[in-house]
């Protein structure tokens, strides 16, 4: 299987890819930008694997070569995938990105630098990579993904050349589902809620509990029939969004921070050096900015399926006679649709969009939520 096979629904991008990879001087830096969905953190690695395979020029993407099995398993020895499970990516790890980047290939051809986010480095961060991106060492390619070019230091995406991602069609991601074994059915049914989202309708396919969270999200914003209910459909969400945190959370701290500790030389409850304290202090702050990251993701996708709810409304109050997303809510969908207004549902549409913003600010998750739930009250 070549590693351009995970390219669902992306034609243009992939004859791009195809032929830089056979370039035997690709650009230095690139841009991997598009909606949710899309697949930019994807193509990126398939083009990174591309890079660094050993196959001869087109034929580089093989999949198979040893090359490529460690560069798409993020064990390659040129290559560097870095994705933040926090809120910001820090100075300090953008200068460790600089430092790597001057070491030489050891086995490939190429050093290649994947970043994930790089919309999450504040201006400060992105000017500590700036520099190493306008006058890289001849023998590194850095490749960035970012939701859109907007997101990114107008002088770092000036010197990338950009590959710009669409959201692949429901057909394209129900093929993808059925060439792995999903029933038809499921797999268009999976393909329509995700919105083209081939890791969501993966999940929706072979997670029940998935379907079930989905199912009450999205039955949510027609069912509010007092400020009350919507107050404690905001807290539900939000209840949801932390015990997701909390789970991932009792899984990963505590191993974590035995394994700090045992590298530290130190048993649990001894007494640690003020260097050592805060070491753990620092390890403490990554966790909890992960698992605020966590909570974040988590709502942000409850607000996607909001807006496929929304959107429906406003094609029957529009009666526009396009294919409903969640045709499964049945009367109630065409009954919230018949009681309001488009002009009302475009602005649900525009809250919506609002609290997805406050998200990434430091607003109150729940304070948002509940501004947003009340305004669907009939």
């Amino acid at each position: 299987m070549s590693v351009w096979d995970t390219l669902i629904g992306q034609p243009d991008a992939l004859t791009a890819l195809q032929r830089a990879s056979a370039d035997e001087r690709p650009t230095h830096a690139w841009l991997f930008t598009g909606p949710p969905g899309a697949g930019r953190e994807t193509a990126a690695l398939a083009f990174a694997a591309a890079l660094l395979c050993e196959r001869e020029l087109g034929q580089r993407g093989c999949g198979a070569c040893r090359s490529c099995q460690t560069v798409l398993s993020g064990s390659h020895a040129d290559f560097v995938h870095f994705r933040t499970e926090k809120t910001q990516i820090t100075i300090d790890e953008a200068r460790d990105f600089v430092v790597r980047a001057q070491d030489r290939p050891a086995v490939g051809r190429w050093r290649v630098m994947l970043i994930e986010d790089a919309d999450r480095m504040p201006e400060r961060t992105s000017n500590v990579l700036l520099k190493a991106i306008e006058e890289p060492p001849p023998h590194t390619i850095w490749l960035l993904t970012a939701p859109s070019p907007a997101d990114v230091l107008v002088t770092i995406r000036s010197r990338c050349r950009p590959v710009n991602l669409k959201v692949p069609t429901t057909d394209a991601v129900t093929a993808a589902l059925v060439s792995g074994g999903h029933a038809p059915e499921a797999a268009e049914l999976a393909a329509r809620m995700s919105q083209g989202n081939l890791e969501v309708a993966r999940r929706l396919a072979e997670d029940e509990d998935a379907r079930k969270r989905r199912s009450r999200v999205v039955h949510l914003p027609i069912s509010l029939p007092t400020v009350a209910a919507a107050m404690e459909a905001a807290d539900e969400l939000i209840s949801i969004a932390e015990a997701e945190a909390e789970a991932d959370a009792s899984a990963r701290n505590d191993t974590e921070r035995a394994a700090l500790l045992m590298s530290l030389g130190y048993e649990d409850g001894e007494r640690l050096s003020p260097t050592h304290r805060s070491q753990l202090r620092q390890l403490e702050e990554d966790q909890k900015r992960r698992a605020k990251r966590i909570q974040t993701d988590t709502l942000d996708r409850f607000l996607a399926d909001i807006q496929t709810v929304l959107r429906d409304v406003l094609t029957l109050q529009l009666r526009t006679d396009s294919e409903l997303i969640n045709a499964h809510l049945g009367q109630g969908l065409y009954d919230y649709a018949a009681a309001g207004s488009a002009e009302r549902t475009l602005a649900h549409l525009d809250a919506v969009a609002a609290t997805r913003r406050r998200l990434q600010s430091n607003a109150s998750p729940r304070l948002a939520f509940e501004a947003m739930m009340t305004g669907f009250v009939r």
